[in-house]
């Protein structure tokens, strides 16, 4: 993919890819309501930017050509394997509610995963009607949500983020919008990998924990040179097309 404009990275605080995209010789800015790592260019609410757009206001999308792309991390909070598991009544968190308790919660989280579905489809949406490239992460384990009920399939899923040194393993898949996908191969494990397990988990709806949405610049790197741009790196591993 050539990238004559700028990268905006969507839902992104840390400004880990941002930094990455720019080494590359690529501009990139980062969009967050939050600024806790101090890295935000721009401070947007991008849910309302998104329902602005899609209802055809004015929003951040018309300033964002077809040379450029959007590189967009939608909150997973709802659609993860973790979520899904607290819509079952056993849920240990449950215990020592009753039955009509339990149900008020699990509705309460079925509306708020209704909303950011819709956002989700709306992103998708207007990228798509008006042009603009955009590649949408999010998680793709086992129990994941958009796994059954998105409106299209990933472009690509990269099952082992660790083999390209991230921190986490961490299936994760990736949506392209009027682009496709280039494919290297930069295996560079991580010995440091850790288990999510004892992440703790934000207590603020549609808003990740930061330890859960961190990427290492390792891996984002490797992944804009395998992925976006095609780029060839020292310790990219031959494939049988390369024989």
């Amino acid at each position: 993919m050539d990238i004559k404009g700028k990268v905006h990275c969507f839902f992104e605080q840390s400004g880990t890819f941002k930094r990455e995209f720019i080494k590359l010789g690529i501009p990139a800015e980062d969009y967050d309501i939050q600024n806790n790592f101090g890295e935000t260019d721009h401070t947007d609410d991008l849910f309302a930017e998104i329902e602005k757009a899609y209802d055809g206001q004015p929003s951040i999308f018309d300033n964002i050509s077809k040379d450029d792309l959007i590189m967009a991390f939608f909150p997973c909070i709802y659609f993860c394997a973790a979520s899904q598991m607290q819509f079952s009544f056993g849920e240990r968190n449950y215990r020592n509610l009753s039955p009509m308790q339990k149900a008020e919660v699990v509705l309460r989280r079925a509306d708020n995963r209704e909303r950011f579905y819709r956002l989700c489809i709306k992103l998708y949406a207007v990228c798509q009607s008006r042009g603009i490239r955009m590649i949408m992460e999010n998680p793709w384990s086992e129990q994941t949500y958009l796994k059954a009920n998105f409106v299209a399939a990933p472009s690509l899923v990269d099952n082992d983020r660790s083999l390209r040194g991230d921190y986490f393993k961490k299936p994760t898949a990736y949506w392209y919008v009027n682009c496709e996908p280039t494919y290297g191969n930069s295996i560079q494990k991580n010995n440091q990998t850790k288990r999510l397990c004892w992440e703790p988990k934000s207590k603020t709806a549609g808003v990740c924990s930061e330890p859960r949405s961190l990427i290492s610049p390792d891996y984002a790197r490797n992944f804009i040179c395998d992925f976006i741009i095609g780029k060839k790196q020292a310790f990219t591993q031959p494939t049988l097309f390369d024989l």
